[in-house]
């Protein structure tokens, strides 16, 4: 008999695949996608822009301007921590925006999909309704028409009035009444 360790399993099969630690789950996927995509959204505002640039033009001013005392990223070094931030800022910026992008090209992607089953099935039936009509000209051009049976029926008046047939109403009028 095979021998067992700790757990129970068998020693001599291997294990069932799958995620032995579940990671936790910090933020939902779909919540985290909308915010990027807000993020993403608010930076290409000109509103952000104006923020941006009031924000730097107030850091450079104070670390230019102000004694050296209260400079606490000094023109001396370059403003170190200004290109730090504004680095740091860019680097959480691109893959944020670049998420956005792609939640939304599926979404573009989706609707494409939708719009093509939608234009097939639109194809579809006007195939079909033309087929409908095309067949019901051909019907068409077998059925006789009002006007068509009445000149059939003058016509064939017409003959029986040749073979010296009288028509009943010629009759009637003579007697005043008619015959059946």
């Amino acid at each position: 008999m095979a021998e067992r360790n700790d757990s129970g399993n068998r020693l001599d099969q291997p294990r069932e695949a799958g995620v032995r630690f579940s990671r936790p789950r910090v933020m939902d996927a779909e919540r985290f996608g909308k915010a990027s995509e807000a993020f993403a959204r608010f930076m290409g505002t000109p509103a952000f822009l104006i923020y941006m640039t009031v924000f730097v033009v107030v850091w450079l001013a104070w670390n230019t301007f102000m004694p050296e005392s209260a400079q606490f990223d000094p023109r001396s070094l370059n403003y170190t921590l200004l290109t730090l931030i504004l680095s740091l800022q860019a680097s959480y910026a691109a893959p944020l925006i670049l998420l956005a992008q792609n939640r939304q090209d599926d979404r573009d992607r989706v609707a494409l999909e939708q719009d093509r089953g939608r234009d097939e099935r639109n194809l579809a039936d006007t195939e079909f309704l033309t087929r409908e009509v095309a067949a019901l000209r051909i019907a068409l051009r077998d059925v006789a028409t009002r006007d068509y049976l009445r000149s059939e029926l003058r016509d064939l008046l017409e003959q029986l009035e040749d073979r010296g047939l009288r028509r009943p109403e010629d009759e009637d009028s003579g007697s005043g009444r008619r015959r059946g």
